[in-house]
């Protein structure tokens, strides 16, 4: 087997190819548990390898050893024929450059079901931020118009997973930028729903970032890349989209009122809804371009949690979820969500060193009463920028620092009354407060829950 540097061709191997190998799972977080389930199917006992080992995996009858990365597991790795990793080890570290100098493909679970994969039948969907609703979006109507679908990937269940066993028509695959650098190929039918500087310290640079997040598009069986036309940053990495591009705008089939019954707040959502009927088209789907039943395949929707979630009301104050939010893009796109209201912002969290400059031009810019409360780690610097922005509109009130969540949700009740907003859309990630999104979104419910109720 050859070696498989970062940047450079992916091999094309499939789970198929895997058995009778010796195979190494690094990495057992979600994907970590399918892979070994996924071996063990095919009769194949893998050494399994952690950077920080929970203890013994596997059935209650059958527990499994891991061996520490940096105690024994990298050495029993080197003796494997194939490494299967999970996304979230990235492909830049030099323990995979040491693997593949060795000649050891290190590959991901994701790209080795695609490798046998009915592309004609998967979709993939990647971006920024709006693919998780995007795909939770395309696979509703495909379900509502009778087909058999699973959501999966970075979202919803693993396909590869025994567990997940089933005969369906077709695939909705959430690809994240960590999955796409594992993808030796691409189905004919690519989704982006938006592009912007994430996870740069995995990826290395911003450029590479975008490379990577975009290498989804590109790899053989790519024909047609959806895109968020909207986007200049996509439209100036057109390059890297794949052979064919179809641009899709908030703005295009003005009259289309099929998409009602899901629901879903701001122009942004909008475009995600145009995006998956676009992609129901390229699929070859019939209804696709069939308003009515659109309409009423879209009924029933359920919004992801955490995304531009209501949260309550208290006193007249509305409280809206948006935890998910962990970059300056969605976080505009909440504030959109909401034109000409009066709106308490709170924003930080864990500070990955992204540039803040354009989420603080949209906030001086709004027109509508806004006060920003900020959070540590990245607060401080999410002040400074929007100091240092343009001189802001009329409706900009002012931003202060907050040692943590209860204080900026005391504020934001304080400062929101009588009939405002307070919308946690932080801009950046949970880490080192709490355990994830959820988490931070239990802890802004229990705040709210806190407050008294001026109102009685």
């Amino acid at each position: 087997m050859s070696s498989v540097p970062a940047t450079g061709p992916r091999p094309k191997l499939s789970w198929s190819d895997l058995a009778g190998t010796r195979a190494g799972i690094w990495g057992l977080g979600r994907e970590g548990h399918a892979n070994l389930r996924k071996l063990l199917a095919l009769g194949v006992e893998p050494v399994l390898v952690d950077d920080r080992p929970a203890g013994p995996v596997g059935p209650a009858d059958s527990r499994r050893p891991v061996l520490a990365t940096a105690d024994g597991g990298l050495a029993a790795l080197q003796r494997c024929d194939v490494v299967v990793k999970t996304p979230g080890l990235s492909r830049y570290r030099p323990e995979v450059a040491h693997l593949s100098a060795a000649g050891i493909p290190v590959v991901g679970g994701l790209g080795l079901w695609l490798a046998e994969a009915d592309l004609r039948r998967v979709l993939c969907v990647t971006g920024t931020k709006g693919k998780s609703t995007t795909s939770s979006l395309t696979g509703h109507l495909l379900t509502g118009l009778g087909y058999r679908c699973m959501v999966g990937g970075n979202i919803g269940a693993v396909p590869y997973d025994p567990a997940n066993a089933g005969d369906f028509d077709f695939w909705v695959i959430e690809v994240s930028s960590y999955q796409a650098t594992d993808l030796p190929c691409s189905p004919p039918v690519v989704a982006v729903t938006s592009l912007h500087p994430d996870h740069l310290d995995w990826h290395g640079g911003v450029e590479q970032y975008y490379r990577d997040k975009l290498s989804a598009c590109s790899q053989p069986g790519a024909e047609l890349t959806v895109a968020n036309g909207d986007s200049g940053l996509l439209r100036a990495h057109a390059g890297l989209l794949g052979p064919r591009i179809e641009w899709v705008s908030e703005h295009d089939d003005p009259a289309a009122d099929w998409m009602e019954p899901l629901a879903l707040p701001g122009r942004h959502n909008r475009r995600n809804a145009l995006i998956a009927r676009r992609c129901l088209a390229a699929l070859g789907v019939p209804d696709a371009a069939d308003a009515a039943a659109l309409r009423a395949a879209a009924a029933g929707y359920q919004p992801l949690p955490s995304r531009l979630t209501p949260a309550g009301t208290v006193g007249g104050v509305s409280f809206v979820d948006d935890s998910l939010s962990t970059n300056v893009l969605p976080t505009l796109a909440a504030l959109d969500a909401f034109p000409g209201r009066r709106i308490a912002l709170i924003v930080g969290g864990h500070d990955r060193g992204i540039d803040y400059a354009p989420l603080a031009a949209g906030i001086v810019a709004r027109e509508a009463p806004t006060y920003v409360l900020t959070l540590p780690d990245s607060g401080p610097r999410i002040r400074a920028q929007i100091e240092a922005a343009p001189a802001p509109q009329t409706g900009f009130a002012g931003v202060t620092d907050c040692p943590d969540l209860a204080a900026a949700v005391a504020a934001g009740y304080r400062w929101a009354q009588p009939d405002g907003i307070v919308l946690l859309s932080p801009a950046a990630p949970s880490f080192g407060f709490f355990k994830d999104y959820r988490d931070r979104a239990e802890a802004f419910a229990r705040e709210i829950r806190a407050l008294p109720d001026i109102s009685r």
